[in-house]
């Protein structure tokens, strides 16, 4: 099964993008999962709209505006921190069995109050059977720290390749965190942002990466998350048809 992040970067309603996605290929798709980047009040109806094309939803991206408050005692931290458990919510109300959470940079360090909320979102994801993956980026210490304190079944980790090449190439993040994967954000670190690039666009060995996938055990889908950028002369169509080839690439490069 190979799937693809919904926003590409590309103006495109929320209505037709699942129809186009379906139409290029995937099987699923991982849902931006708030009113930012252009999608309004009515980003909910995007599961509507992906499952009436056929389309599995593999998880819901939170939102990163603010992740660096998540630690704080003020109306700011509480503000991250609610909008988590709403998501959670959402999850189980709309039967999507994962979300995806940045915590926060290294330099904001996890308090005792961020990992109270922690232990509470925890709580209220196996209340409601949701798993909750958190992502590496310049957050190593954190989702560290977070991946080894907590045993439990619904708490694990989102490995995206890109933020491991940029960030942590000297960690084995899969080796250490494989057994606690629930989500992958396969892109590449080419182009002028040095991120969200199709695969083999970059420097990033996809071999290496996937075998390592595949060494972990796995199950879950070969997902990309590029945008667009450096790609605006491409139509969302030839965009997804070159996003749909290198995600056959790489799902193929599973069953070597």
């Amino acid at each position: 099964m190979v799937g693809i992040y919904d926003w590409l970067g590309y103006d495109v309603s929320i209505r037709d993008r699942y129809k186009l996605i379906k139409e290029a290929g995937f099987d699923c798709v991982m849902l931006w999962w708030s009113e930012g980047f252009g999608r309004g009040t009515g980003y909910r109806e995007g599961v509507h709209y992906a499952r009436n094309v056929g389309l599995f939803i593999e998880n819901i991206h939170t939102p990163v505006q603010y992740q660096n408050n998540f630690s704080l005692d003020n109306l700011d931290g509480e503000s991250v921190f609610q909008c988590y458990l709403q998501c959670i919510n959402d999850c189980s109300e709309y039967d999507i069995p994962s979300m995806v959470i940045h915590l926060p940079d290294d330099k904001y360090p996890i308090n005792k109050l961020g990992m109270e909320r922690v232990e509470r979102i925890t709580n209220r994801a196996e209340e409601n059977n949701v798993n909750i993956a958190f992502e590496n980026l310049r957050n190593i210490h954190n989702v560290s720290h977070i991946l080894d304190t907590s045993d439990s079944k619904k708490i694990g980790f989102c490995y995206d390749s890109c933020h491991h090449a940029n960030y942590a190439n000297e960690d084995d993040l899969l080796g250490k965190y494989g057994n606690r994967l629930m989500a992958i954000h396969l892109h590449d670190n080419g182009g002028e942002r040095n991120q969200h690039q199709l695969p083999f666009d970059g420097n990033i060995e996809w071999t290496m990466v996937m075998q390592k996938i595949v060494s972990i055990g796995y199950k879950g889908a070969t997902a990309l998350e590029p945008m667009n950028w450096g790609y605006e002369k491409l139509s969302i169509q030839e965009f997804l048809s070159n996003a749909y080839r290198m995600a056959k690439k790489l799902d193929d490069l599973r069953s070597i």
